[in-house]
């Protein structure tokens, strides 16, 4: 059986980290195109004014529009070719990241996430848009990112949701990674090792990309609460560090190696709700986990562990808590229907799917989740 497990070539993360970044812009030349929104460039443009001086390199601004569009991505290629840039950086959220691995397409590329709200930075694809904001297409690379550098001091002074987010998102990690053990299911990290071109056939998941999706949820039950605490008082605690790690570096390598499944169908589902178009990402998967245990008829135990974590830092347990306060079954019906189409993860699941029963599954964890909040809620008042 073919197994396979893809990673960033060099992940460093500490307090101050972004002032040792020239160093790594050094190891492929002297400049480096820098793609970032123009608030995160302000943020940190004393950082970035220090580490150029240090390590005598030149950084390129973009202009960065803040859409990973096609057209965006074949200005900056022009860009860096024009100004011989010998490596790209994504610094910032999400759509900086995913336009800087466009652009280098899997060769020299630097990311350095600013928030730690998913587990997007570690891996090897990209979400294209088009230039009014609406879905594309996804892009998928050679390889991952050849540098994820992580500043906890940058990532502590931003809103205490992103890390809470970040949380939702690594929370479905070692669920969905146990559901693709027990299908048997390729999971994503062969698509760089040849399936891509379908060349080679799929990979399955290994033990190595398992055990760190098992460290991913332990970590979260372990420090969460301690690091939601520090990011509030923009403090870098331990805790802290090692829930960043979580979120970025063990979540990415355990959904990307280890697999997705029910929990990240459902969010997609879910995005057909007006609803919940202001909520995060992670915050609707975290939803999507307790469904995706409902699903599975996973023990109550396990349950209720899940539940606690989830209300002890502020995530989603029911509906109404990303904005759907009322769904008619006829909406239910139509989020369970894109949960459930042909390409979607939740077939990785260990047993047959059908519309009726993810249907049922968001409903039950719906009631699970609104009962055993006021439950918890009333608790915490006595």
């Amino acid at each position: 059986m073919r197994k396979a497990f893809i990673c960033p070539t060099k992940y460093v993360q500490g307090e101050g980290e972004l002032l040792n970044l020239g160093y790594f812009i050094k190891t492929f030349g002297e400049s480096a195109l820098l793609i970032a929104h123009p608030e995160d460039v302000s943020r940190v443009k004393s950082q970035l004014m220090q580490t150029t001086e240090r390590f005598q390199i030149t950084l390129v601004e973009s202009g960065f529009s803040g859409e990973c569009s096609k057209e965006e991505v074949e200005r900056l290629k022009k860009l860096a070719e024009e100004k011989q840039c010998t490596c790209t950086i994504g610094l910032g959220g999400g759509k900086a990241i995913d336009t800087a691995k466009c652009v280098a397409e899997g060769k020299n590329l630097i990311v350095v996430p600013t928030i730690a709200a998913t587990d997007a930075p570690t891996s090897h694809s990209a979400v294209l848009y088009t230039t009014e904001g609406a879905f594309d297409d996804y892009a998928y690379f050679s390889q991952s990112p050849s540098v994820v550098l992580v500043d906890t001091k940058i990532i502590a002074q931003a809103p205490v949701r992103f890390l809470v987010s970040g949380m939702g998102d690594a929370l479905s990690t070692y669920f969905e990674a146990r559901a693709n053990v027990r299908s048997n299911s390729a999971v994503n990290a062969g698509l760089p090792c040849g399936v891509r071109e379908k060349m080679c056939e799929k990979a399955r998941s290994t033990k190595a990309a398992f055990s760190l999706a098992e460290l991913c949820y332990r970590t979260l039950l372990e420090e969460g609460w301690k690091a939601k605490l520090s990011c509030e008082k923009h403090i870098v605690s331990e805790a802290l560090e090692q829930i960043v790690e979580t979120n970025i570096l063990l979540s990415g390598l355990g959904f990307e190696s280890g697999g997705l499944a029910a929990a990240h169908a459902i969010h997609d589902g879910l995005t057909i709700l007006e609803g919940t178009h202001q909520y995060y990402h992670g915050e609707k998967v975290a939803f999507g986990t307790l469904a995706q245990l409902l699903l599975e008829n996973a023990p109550m135990e396990e349950i209720e562990e899940v539940l606690n974590f989830c209300l002890s830092v502020g995530l989603p347990v029911c509906l109404a808590d990303i904005g759907v306060y009322d769904i008619s079954d006829e909406e239910l019906q139509k989020v369970a229907e894109k949960a459930c189409i042909p390409e979607e993860s939740v077939y990785a699941m260990p047993f047959p799917i059908t519309v009726e029963g993810v249907a049922a599954a968001i409903r039950l964890a719906d009631t699970v989740g609104r009962n055993y909040k006021e439950k918890y809620e009333w608790e915490m008042g006595r």
